[in-house]
């Protein structure tokens, strides 16, 4: 009976260090997102995503529609290119992780400061994908807002 707890105990603990371990790893990548972008760094941006990922941004438009807009992984890294280092620093806080084997979804409300001006809030919404054992970005979708922020 002393057996078969202990081994229960261990596989909770090797469970609980391993899910950890897999949000951190998680967490790292998405930290690296912002990292690249605050140091204009276009290497490390790339190495965030997929080859080809889907970049969205919600919005509304000037008569207020709702508007979808698309952003192609050059269009974003060609946009961080042409910034001075420290320019877009993008505050977040990990909110809700889950993870699935090869799949996970972060959502993660955030502050953005352009050359230390507060710009606009959101949430970012994003899925991403386990490729030879690292994680990387295949979807990302944001919010855009001046209000509301606190």
């Amino acid at each position: 009976m002393k057996n078969i707890f202990l081994a229960a105990i261990l596989f909770l603990a090797f469970s609980s260090s391993q899910a950890q371990s897999e949000q951190d790893s998680i967490k790292s990548t998405i930290n690296n997102l912002f990292i690249a972008m605050k140091n204009a760094d276009t290497v490390l941006l790339r190495s965030c995503f997929v080859s080809n990922p889907i970049l969205q941004t919600i919005g509304l438009s000037k008569e207020g529609k709702l508007v979808v807009k698309d952003e192609t992984l050059q269009e974003f890294v060609s946009s961080i290119a042409k910034l001075p280092k420290n320019a877009a620093d993008e505050k977040i806080v990990f909110d809700i992780i889950r993870e699935d084997g090869m799949l996970a979804n972060v959502w993660a409300p955030y502050k953005f400061y352009f050359n230390s001006v507060f710009s606009h809030c959101g949430v970012d919404d994003f899925t991403l994908v386990k490729i030879s054992g690292q994680w990387k970005i295949q979807y990302l979708i944001d919010t855009r807002h001046k209000h509301g922020c606190e």
